[in-house]
Parts: structure tokens; sequence; C-alpha cells
């Protein structure tokens, strides 16, 4: 589901704290702007995600915010479909291909392929645990 709310940014001298006083205690910062707005868009879906896994009432997105200068209001699009696909940890099965004598020497190491596979996707996309 896509939704959209209005959110506070608030310039500080190394980035931006960003409110969304929509959705309670949903608060985040970002070092630039833009960065600001990805949190702020990941802080929305995180908190949308657990109400709807909560079966949670979802507030209605205000129409306006007041604000004081130099704050200034932008939207920020959340969707928690995109979020609940990034945080699933169900295992998906792969079938691939490898040569033949690298088989039998891993199965000869009573390798695990998967969790060879996970580290070095994990590796190579520079993912963290």
């Amino acid at each position: 589901m896509k939704y959209v709310y209005p959110a506070i940014f608030t310039p500080l001298e190394n980035g931006y704290d960003v409110y969304l006083p929509d959705l309670p205690h949903c608060r985040t910062c970002g070092d630039t702007l833009v960065h600001a707005i990805e949190m702020a868009e990941d802080a929305a879906a995180m908190w949308l995600w657990d109400a709807e896994n909560n079966k949670e009432p979802i507030p209605e997105a205000s129409a306006t915010l007041p604000h004081e200068q130099p704050q200034f209001v932008s939207m920020v699009v959340a969707d928690t479909d995109a979020y609940r696909r990034q945080m699933d940890k169900r295992a998906v099965k792969k079938t691939l291909s490898i040569p033949a004598w690298l088989n039998y020497q891993a199965e000869a190491a009573h390798v695990n392929f998967s969790s060879i596979l996970q580290d070095a996707l994990k590796t190579h996309l520079q993912l963290a645990d």
C-alpha cells in the first residue's frame, strides 16, 4: 500500500531533522536533504508497516501542518509493500549452475551451498547483516 504524509523538515547545522506529526513518535534525520527525504520515507514505511501488521488504525494525513521558519513541509511517500519485500526473511529457492569439478570439491568439503551463496551475495552487494 502506498501512503503520502506531510513531514516537517528542520534545517540543522549539519543536516535535517524530520518529523511526521500524523505518525506518533515518527522522527528521523539526514545529513543532506536527499538523505533526510529517504530516511523519512523509510521511517514512515516502517511505522505504517508495523501498524498494518498489528491491525492498528492508519492515521489520516493532515492537509496542512503548522511550522515555523526555517522549517518547511514536504510530502513523503511511504510504500509498505516495498518495505515488506525488503524486510522479508523467508528463504527463496534458486536454481544455479556450477562446474561439476567445483560441485564435487564442495560436496567433499561438506560446504553449505546456501550459506556460501548468501555470504557471497552480501559481500558482492556490500550489504551488512
